[in-house]
């Protein structure tokens, strides 16, 4: 018997394992990607004429926990309608008893290599910006993320950002329990049990790391301390910029990126505006609350923040020196 070769053995599988969308809306085009939840295919909704995102779990036998939180996944975005976060259409069983979810094709690029090719400081904290709009915004809705990474954020063609993966979210933080000293079932949708470690090392917040199942929104803002210190640190886009492989970040920025990455949560900014608003002074050339500067830091900031009004002052005082030299000649 002769034995098929690899690659149509691949292409077999990947045929048997793609999803039924008979008699619903949907065509599928062209896989995307794999994780441990589900499968993400492109799609084309016939009804609206236009390209979409349909995530899937793998079979129509998978885990029911798995189902729960591509379930919960898709109820979460839902509920965070956000230019920064990917709207969600549809919700559903197909007829091989797989659930899915459909949502916005995104196009573009991830975080980390969109950062590669070279961008401004400038720009790449205004990318930090979108972020944390995108997280506060979830916050205040009472989600976390927990798996906040350059790899989960998408950088559109004509500058969108997008945060992806809301997969491994914890929803229902700013909901007090039904009697005192009542906690969330182990056995509920989405929930964490004790030691379940949840995040990406490099990202993820000590007590994540521990497997601790209470974490906050400070869990959060500790990956993105780390998210800051990667764009602190990467290839320099500006004109003037030097090729060192070792460039030097802003000694403030580098603080706000250590504060809000501290290993104690009680030593972070305690809420993502807090962050923001530490991070909208170092754009704007003023003290920073995270960082102590020397009073020669001080006068190189307010030089460049009055960088304008100095320069046309020393011009006027230039301008009346030669005239007052022209006079006495």
């Amino acid at each position: 018997m002769t034995r098929l070769p690899d690659d149509a053995i691949e292409r077999l599988r990947s045929v048997a394992d793609e999803p039924d969308l008979s008699h619903t809306r949907y065509e599928l085009r062209d896989l995307l990607g794999r994780g441990g939840m589900g499968v993400v295919y492109a799609a084309f909704d016939r009804e609206l004429g236009r390209l979409i995102a349909l995530k899937v779990t793998g079979t129509a036998a998978t885990a029911p926990d798995t189902i729960d939180r591509l379930r919960k996944e898709a109820r979460i975005l839902a509920q965070l309608e956000h230019p920064n976060i990917v709207p969600v259409h549809d919700v559903g069983l197909l007829p091989d008893g797989r659930w899915f979810y459909t949502m916005k094709r995104v196009q573009g690029r991830r975080l980390d290599e969109h950062v590669n090719a070279g961008l401004p400081l400038a720009e790449r904290l205004q990318i930090f910006e979108h972020i944390c709009d995108a997280v506060a915004l979830a916050h205040a809705s009472g989600v976390i993320h927990r798996d906040l990474k350059p790899a989960n954020i998408m950088v559109g063609p004509y500058g969108e950002v997008l945060v992806l993966d809301w997969g491994v979210a914890k929803a229902g933080l700013n909901e007090p329990p039904a009697r005192a000293g009542a906690t969330r079932s182990a056995t509920e949708p989405g929930s964490t049990s004790a030691g379940t470690v949840i995040g990406t090392r490099g990202f993820m917040a000590p007590e994540q790391e521990r497997g601790d199942p209470n974490v906050d929104a400070r869990a959060d803002i500790h990956a993105l301390g780390a998210i800051l210190s990667f764009l602190a640190s990467a290839p320099d886009g500006s004109p003037d910029a030097t090729n060192e492989p070792a460039r030097r970040v802003p000694p403030a920025l580098a603080a706000i990126a250590a504060r809000a990455s501290a290993p104690l949560p009680d030593a972070r900014y305690q809420s993502v505006p807090e962050l923001g608003a530490d991070l909208s002074r170092f754009r704007d050339a003023r003290p920073v609350r995270a960082y102590r500067e020397s009073v020669f830091e001080r006068i190189a900031r307010l030089a460049k923040r009055y960088q304008l009004p100095l320069t046309l002052i020393l011009a006027y005082v230039l301008m009346r020196l030669i005239l007052l030299l022209a006079r006495r000649s």
